[in-house]
């Protein structure tokens, strides 16, 4: 048996977590469908919704103005990041009691390594128990949970028994379970990826696992060699520790679109404040070498596009060209205008033997 399947690796995913902060903190909103976003009239999105929202097919990233029209009984609240700020932070101290190995993706959702712990006798399905039964005790939140040999299939496995349940895929499992798995669970595996893989008859890991290396790679280009290794259930990346920044960025979605190109010009001196301001704070607590500029363009019909340009200087004029191509790809009002920067990774000097003491 191979170093990675001895792995114990936890998703952990809270259920709804910004609607069910409301929820607990308002009880009249328990049982409601509910979502939280900004407002229909500033174009606002839906952050997270209740379960009794999502019947009506209400989801994330959803424009509230649909999410409202889909649902007319919908209670909208306005987000209080500060609160599930904190409640993250007390649910990663219970994380912390079990391993120093934990990789947050957001708030609501992180990777944990217990294949060290010493908990509930190492059992990872125990400890995965134990913390959503603690995260309960603490903060009256549910949490679902995925426990597997890797972190792909760990997240995969977390989606398996929501909400508020836990799914557990052992190695000798992996071969057998795979080959039912659709390819839309793979990530990086969008509408668009999924559309094209089903008009090759691609439905399912079982049918990816049809094709050679090679035969990806000329259809996916690099991500060919990703899917032939996820298809089979393949996942060699650890948890990750590292907190360092590998990019920033500012954005807004417009409550009017901008019209044109001029418009989207002069919405960058206040973007470019932003990002200049957050990035002052990241330098102050580490050094951080920028590598790239990028420019991030949602249109009137939400088609998503960006460009970018490798440097080390972080000025306004530079991202001028970077909107102007953007937005010349489709010529039509923008709905949401957003500028960032990339950083190289961290130098990290090679340790040398001395024979020193």
């Amino acid at each position: 048996m191979t170093d990675t399947a001895l792995r114990k690796i936890i998703h952990i995913d809270m259920d709804c977590f910004y609607a069910a902060i409301e929820a607990r903190d308002n009880p009249a909103l328990r049982g409601k469908a509910l979502a939280v976003g900004g407002s229909p009239d500033a174009r606002g999105v839906v952050a997270t919704c209740s379960y009794e929202a999502r019947k009506f097919g209400v989801h994330s990233a959803m424009p509230m103005k649909t999410a409202l029209r889909l649902c007319p009984e919908l209670i909208r609240v306005p987000p209080r990041r500060a609160v599930y700020q904190a409640v993250s932070e007390q649910i990663h101290t219970i994380f912390a009691a079990y391993t120093e190995l934990i990789e947050p993706l957001s708030l609501d959702e992180a990777y944990l390594d217990v294949s060290k712990a010493q908990q509930q006798q190492g059992s990872a399905t125990l400890i995965a128990q134990e913390i959503r039964a603690r995260i309960w005790q603490e903060q009256q939140l549910t949490a679902s949970a995925g426990i597997a040999p890797n972190k792909f299939l760990a997240k995969v496995a977390s989606d398996w028994h929501k909400p508020n349940g836990q799914f557990v895929i052992r190695p000798q499992m992996i071969a057998e379970f795979m080959l039912g798995l659709p390819v839309k669970k793979i990530p990086g595996v969008g509408t668009v990826t999924a559309e094209r893989m089903g008009e090759l008859g691609v439905r399912t890991c079982a049918d990816l696992q049809t094709w050679s290396v090679d035969k990806l790679c000329t259809e996916f280009g690099r991500f060919g060699k990703r899917l032939y290794e996820l298809a089979r259930g393949i996942d060699h990346r650890p948890v990750s520790v590292d907190n360092s920044y590998k990019s920033i960025s500012v954005e807004d979605t417009f409550a009017t679109d901008l019209p044109d190109l001029a418009a989207c010009y002069a919405e960058l001196p206040a973007l470019f404040c932003a990002l200049e301001q957050r990035l002052a704070k990241a330098q102050a607590s580490q050094r951080l070498v920028p590598k790239s500029l990028v420019v991030k363009i949602r249109f009137h019909d939400f088609m998503l596009t960006t460009t970018q340009t490798t440097t080390s200087l972080v000025e306004e004029r530079l991202f001028l060209p970077l909107i102007k191509q953007a937005w010349e790809r489709r010529q039509m009002p923008v709905r949401l205008l957003g500028i960032g920067v990339h950083f190289a990774e961290p130098w990290k000097p090679e340790q040398l033997s001395l024979g020193l003491k």
